[in-house]
């Protein structure tokens, strides 16, 4: 599923340098202070304040953040231990409780998630951070329409990339495709950092891709990088689209690129399908060591690994898998993993009410309608199979 996060001055949080700014002026001299503000950064400030809490929480936040960017799990070991001393100082404070949440998120406790941003809203209301988590973990849980609500209560108070973003996939989820680009263009609009376009502009060419118009998805994705040459998913994206097109040498060149940045589970599956497709065999040797650094770092993605199970490896392992992630997830995409690890372990009878979950909303994905597709023709029912899908390069369908 799309990680629905978009954070202001990534580029400054890839270097690990978290400055904070201070004015130590009179009021008198606050203009020129101003114009020469003092910074030092996060790590600074708690040696010399090492009871502020909310810098703790702050930093913690920020290595969560850095996980996700750099795709280093061990950013959350830093992150837990950097929240654990904001809980010791305050534990019921807001912004401590909203990195906790963000923490548990990310490393895929969503139910836990829920939790602390639930009790985060309750400390302050007014937190637009701790709905935007709210949402994202609701939707892990396939509760969409509480997911919605805390959409809603983001957008009401703070209207920006961050919110639109989330209602974009909400819209997307129900099927309106329109509704899903409008708001991604309201995104587009309301960004000025350079981060925060490119992950605008790339999202409008993940729907362009999705859609089947590659041409618009390129063009996206090129206007992405031009804002922000370091956003990886972007270069992603080119080499995705590459690859549908059938341009496969300068999609797997692409991908060296990607994977060479960036070395996500997501990006070595495509980088294996795209070598499968061309003939080449494919390596699995650092996609196993990947999974292995984010176990260990207390990630738990069951859903990965059914999807690359059932199509690379142990149909038996995939249902192993995907019943594991359903019975915590119960999601749209969990419920199409399962389907089709059913079905790759040829039990289509099974297969075909967690399909139907899965395509139960109008969410126009063409991995999803493909496997419910190839189920309900196993079970000797009429369906259509779209022929523009190639099932050889299914990874790349997958919504990041």
């Amino acid at each position: 599923m799309r990680t629905l996060v978009t954070f202001a001055g990534l580029a400054l949080i890839g270097a690990m340098i978290f400055t904070i700014v201070s004015f130590t002026a009179t009021p008198a001299e606050q203009p020129v202070a101003a114009a020469n503000p003092v910074t030092e950064t996060l790590q600074e400030r708690l040696k010399r304040l090492p009871g502020d809490y909310r810098s703790w929480a702050e930093l913690g936040s920020q290595y969560v953040d850095q996980a996700r960017v750099t795709g280093d799990p061990s950013y959350y070991a830093k992150a837990e231990g950097a929240l654990d001393t904001a809980a010791k100082l305050k534990a019921d404070d807001d912004a401590v409780l909203t990195g906790r949440a963000a923490l548990a998120a990310g490393r895929h406790e969503f139910s836990d998630a829920v939790r602390l941003a639930e009790q985060a809203i309750e400390a302050n209301p007014y937190g637009a951070a701790a709905h935007g988590v709210l949402a994202d973990a609701k939707t892990q849980l396939g509760d969409l329409r509480g997911a919605e609500r805390a959409v809603t209560k983001m957008l009401d108070l703070r209207p920006g990339v961050a919110a639109f973003a989330r209602a974009s996939y909400a819209a997307e989820l129900r099927g309106d495709q329109d509704g899903a680009r409008t708001y991604l263009e309201h995104a587009h609009r309301d960004a000025w950092l350079p981060p925060d376009l490119a992950y605008a502009r790339y999202y409008l060419g993940e729907l362009a891709l999705h859609s089947g118009d590659l041409a618009t998805a390129q063009d996206w994705y090129a206007k992405a990088l031009q804002a922000y040459p370091a956003y990886t998913p972007a270069l992603a994206g080119q080499a995705r689209a590459a690859a549908l097109g059938g341009r496969l040498t300068e999609a797997l060149g692409l991908y060296e690129r990607v994977v060479e940045r960036l070395p996500l589970p997501q990006y070595l599956i495509e980088q294996g399908e795209t070598r499968l497709k061309t003939g080449q065999q494919a390596d699995w040797t650092l996609l196993k060591a990947q999974r292995t650094l984010f176990e260990a770092a207390g990630v738990r993605d069951d859903l990965t690994w059914a999807e690359f199970e059932a199509d690379h490896g142990d149909p038996a392992r995939a249902v192993r898998h995907a019943r594991t992630e359903y019975e915590r997830n119960p999601n749209l995409v969990a419920a199409d993993a399962l389907a089709w690890a059913l079905y790759k372990a040829g039990k289509p009878d099974e297969a075909l009410p967690y399909a139907k979950k899965a395509t139960s909303t109008g969410w126009r994905n063409p991995l999803l309608s493909y496997h419910r597709a190839k189920i309900e023709q196993a079970l000797g029912r009429p369906a259509r199979v779209d022929p523009a899908f190639d099932p050889a390069l299914s990874a790349l369908a997958r919504f990041s």
